[in-house]
């Protein structure tokens, strides 16, 4: 049954705090605008107002499931990153403002963006980095990668949302072994955001997080350094002379992962801060 705006905003109030959700007002209205189409005007103006039979019921499904910690870009099927739309499920990690900062680095590096550069993204997820690399490179071609099947569909239907359907190939698998005969055997630019969380502190994030992001995308071993491992003589490997590494870190390990990729081979180019100022992209180059 219809129920007015006003008891609607209380009784999400209610669930989302219970929940532990840090502004269940601000989140209650979010959701309220989402499910039912509700703009913000008319929530302060004319709280009296009824919302039909469906609008209380997708309203109260999205407050459900936000209690139980789902994000919000999961319940809207959307991120923004770049400023640039993304699809997102709980099958890729959300696009981060964090990860700009490897964006903004490799931007920073690259001397002519109209060259016709072959760009490698290892665990492409969402395809954010690369996709968005390729708005910003008007002549570049792109190789998405990834281990999850569920991932490389987010990330196609991202690249045909951007019109970029065309210069990106998406190839599944484990790191470069996933890459075929007719690919490039070298590129002139490879980034990735690896899994980088120690294993035993995943338990420890936030719900949204541990909860309902892939574990795949998250766990990065023991001491959070086993894809750096594995990646660093392979980047080595396929990446063109003077090419450029872009890798996403995690708190404290700008050292330990400088140490693996200076031990395969590769020249320290570089790094970049997030928006809190933490360590968060290393650059390299081969010589």
């Amino acid at each position: 049954m219809s129920a007015r705006i006003a008891d609607l905003l209380s009784e999400g109030m209610k669930v989302l705090g219970a929940a532990g959700i840090e502004a269940p007002g601000r989140e209650a209205r979010l959701l309220l605008a989402i499910a039912a189409k509700v703009p913000p005007a008319v929530m302060i103006g004319f709280p009296e107002r009824p919302v039909d039979d469906s609008g209380v019921a997708g309203y109260r499904e999205l407050v459900r499931r936000r209690a139980d910690r789902e994000p919000v870009s999961h319940l809207t099927g959307e991120r923004e990153f770049w400023s640039l739309p993304f699809f997102v499920s709980r099958d890729v990690l959300d696009p981060r403002p964090d990860s700009e900062a490897l964006i903004a680095a490799v931007l920073g590096e690259v001397g002519d963006r109209g060259a016709d550069l072959r760009i490698l993204d290892l665990g492409t997820g969402s395809g954010c980095l690369l996709l968005t690399l390729l708005r910003e490179l008007p002549n570049a071609l792109g190789w998405a990668i990834d281990l999850s099947a569920a991932a490389l569909a987010i990330a196609g239907r991202n690249a045909a949302r951007l019109g970029l359907g065309d210069r990106v190939a998406f190839r599944e698998g484990a790191w470069t072994a996933a890459l075929t005969a007719a690919d490039p055997a070298t590129f002139d630019l490879i980034v990735s955001n690896p899994p980088y969380i120690p294993s035993g502190d995943i338990a420890g994030l936030a719900p949204e997080v541990a909860r309902h992001e892939p574990r795949l995308a998250l766990d990065g071993g023991m001491d959070g350094l086993e894809a750096y491992r594995g990646l660093a003589p392979l980047l080595w490997r396929h990446l063109a002379p003077d090419g450029l590494v872009a890798l996403e870190i995690g708190l404290g390990q700008a050292e330990s992962v400088s140490e693996l990729m200076t031990a395969a081979g590769l020249v320290p180019a570089g790094r970049a801060r997030d928006l809190a100022g933490r360590e968060r992209c290393l650059l390299f180059r081969r010589p």
